[in-house]
């Protein structure tokens, strides 16, 4: 099979080549300009490539549309007109909701409230508005919070402060996160190229459990031989700081708090349903491998 992907130079493209191996691969260079078009001589289309959420909110809001909403459609026109048989759109949990009471699954009726997730969202709507021609299936994919070996991002954050032995300073705050080893989000992808069964849709994508941030602290710790280190402070004064960091630039601020802290809970069990196996590497063993990836790195 000739699979074009898109963003194939990022974190989860660099590692679905690796497993893509025994297939062709497109790498398809795509940047949003206006009234484009995009040859797709493949048999499938992965789109991987839009613009990530920025923690720093330093990003023109237009950016998002352009690059996650608008480069989405214009691809997603090309295909119609292609001989491709597959498109599958990397989205986000985002793209469904910013904050999640109980467990998030496909039946949510969406309401994001980032331009990030918006944009995606938009993506979605216009990809299931088109009628498929016959033969064509579609698959759009919501991945929570991405790891995988040399990745960055909170959680090389939390090994830079375990590994030196400071003190997690949030052990005041009860939370449950889902978490997605990139082996799995590959295994899924090669799944939805390999396997006719799989009927088209949107599917949340998650490893088998969620854990709090503490118990990620005491697994992180685990993985360093270390005890892990947990001081219960206030939250309320945890949420001042945090406030203070939105302006003066420290490492703690209301956004990246809210990540490290909140509940969003992910259901894996409709892809794992649809697949029929279940995903290849547990929550734990994912993690500790990209633990072992901050060590050797660092």
């Amino acid at each position: 099979m000739k699979i074009a992907i898109t963003g194939a130079s990022g974190f989860v493209g660099v590692n679905l080549q690796s497993h893509l191996k025994a297939h062709q691969i497109d790498v398809l260079k795509v940047r949003y300009r206006p009234n484009q078009f995009f040859e797709i001589i493949s048999d499938a289309v992965i789109h991987l490539a839009g613009k990530a959420h920025d923690l720093k909110k330093s990003s023109n809001p237009k950016e998002y549309y352009e690059s996650n909403f608008e480069l989405t459609k214009q691809l997603f026109d090309c295909f119609l007109a292609s001989d491709a048989k597959i498109f599958i759109f990397m989205s986000t949990v985002k793209a469904a909701a910013d904050v999640v009471e109980g467990v998030l699954k496909e039946d949510i009726i969406p309401n994001p409230k980032t331009h990030y997730g918006i944009a995606k969202h938009h993506a979605e709507q216009y990809i299931l508005s088109k009628e498929l021609p016959k033969g064509k299936k579609i698959y759009i994919l919501r991945p929570c919070m991405i790891h995988g070996p040399s990745n960055k991002g909170n959680l090389n954050l939390l090994y830079q402060l375990v590994s030196k032995g400071l003190p997690w300073p949030l052990g005041e705050f009860e939370n449950k996160r889902s978490f997605l080893s990139v082996e799995n989000l590959c295994f899924v992808i090669k799944e939805l190229l390999e396997n006719d069964k799989i009927p088209s849709g949107i599917y949340h994508v998650a490893d088998d459990k969620s854990l709090s941030t503490n118990e990620l602290i005491k697994l992180l710790a685990a993985s360093l031989g270390k005890k892990s280190l947990i001081w219960n402070i206030n939250s309320s004064f945890i949420n001042v700081l945090a406030k203070v960091g939105d302006y003066s630039g420290l490492p703690l601020n209301t956004e990246r708090l809210q990540k490290l802290t909140e509940n969003y809970v992910v259901s894996n069990k409709k892809i794992v349903t649809a697949i029929g196996k279940a995903l290849p590497v547990s929550c734990n063993e994912g993690l500790m491998r990209t633990f072992e990836s901050f060590r050797k790195n660092n």
